[in-house]
């Protein structure tokens, strides 16, 4: 295989939370009428018949490969793909756009640490970068100052759990790091793309008291989380960053680029990388190959094998995703 610039399926998800933002902001094919709330853009989990999660793996939209899933092109290319014969996978991100119509539950994703006591679970670190916000929009991210394990699980009884996190106001162009154990929340009215972890592994403590189309209320997981929760860490000692490089650690690195009309930048080979449109549009270009189109929205995976130009056609964001 001659190496090409990977484009996928979305796997869209229904959330009792979501919206059409995914359709207005970039133009994806949902279904209309639906609360879409996550386009997953590049996955690779298996199934989980604990978690009643059937496997969500990409299927390759384009070149060669087209139809296949990005576990089966790595396991034939492993050096092309990821720059490593000895890659055995599985793909070691998951990227989502998600759409935040209504305020997420209170919840927490579990290290590696809290795995293992708790004998389930896959650890899932993330980061969140705001593609757009709406006036005053928030998110709750991190225990306040003295929050306890014993003072939040009291606050989870009467129904407050939110009251013991951070609520911070977001502003587009930020990207906000959270290590795994982190109680989150996010409130409505955020676009956010998400670099993860590949993992699923979510606990709920609070979910504002919602029931769901069959009348039934999420189900929640108060143990599992209160032995997630790292309540050492406050929620305002956490990474927000804005330009340059937006997240670094051990699971992945997030820069941020920005290109006018009419500019190029050199694509070279070496290391896998992942690229998230924010906005703009272009080509992706390499010798004897047909060129590959990017428009905002769109989540390209660059093999490490390939060299060539990015062309910008607009002015154009984007985030380089590495591992």
């Amino acid at each position: 295989m001659k190496a090409y610039p990977l484009k996928f399926k979305p796997i869209y998800k229904r959330r009792i939370w979501g919206g059409q933002r995914l359709q207005e902001v970039f133009g994806k094919d949902i279904p209309a009428g639906e609360k879409i709330g996550e386009s997953w853009e590049i996955a690779d989990l298996p199934e989980d018949l604990s978690a009643r999660r059937m496997a969500d793996k990409s299927i390759i939209a384009n070149g060669e490969l087209a139809g296949q899933t990005i576990g089966s092109a790595i396991e034939k290319y492993p050096k092309e793909i990821m720059g490593d014969e000895k890659f055995a996978g599985p793909f070691p991100l998951l990227i989502k756009f998600l759409d935040a119509g209504d305020i997420l539950s209170v919840q927490v994703h579990p290290d590696k640490e809290a795995c293992q006591r708790l004998g389930k679970g896959e650890p899932k670190t993330e980061c969140w970068y705001i593609v757009s916000a709406t006036d005053r929009a928030v998110i709750y991210k991190g225990v306040k100052k003295g929050v306890t394990k014993e003072k939040f699980a009291e606050a989870i009884k009467k129904g407050n759990a939110a009251e013991m996190l951070v609520k911070v106001t977001v502003r587009e162009g930020e990207c906000h790091s959270l290590p795994a154990g982190t109680a989150h929340s996010i409130g409505a009215g955020i676009l956010i793309a998400e670099i993860q972890t590949p993992s699923d592994t979510t606990y709920r403590v609070y979910d504002w008291n919602r029931i769901d189309a069959d009348g039934k209320k999420r189900e929640l997981h108060i143990e599992e989380a209160l032995e997630s929760i790292h309540f050492g860490q406050r929620g305002d000692e956490l990474m927000v960053t804005r330009f340059g490089r937006l997240a670094d650690c051990e699971n992945f690195k997030v820069d941020k680029g920005y290109q006018g009309k009419g500019s190029e930048v050199l694509i070279r080979p070496g290391e896998m990388k992942v690229l998230i449109i924010v906005s703009g549009r272009g080509t992706i270009a390499g010798a004897e190959l047909e060129a590959v189109e990017f428009k905002a929205g769109d989540t390209i995976l660059i093999p490490a094998a390939y060299m060539g130009t990015m062309r910008f056609k607009e002015a154009t964001e984007y985030l380089t995703v590495t591992t």
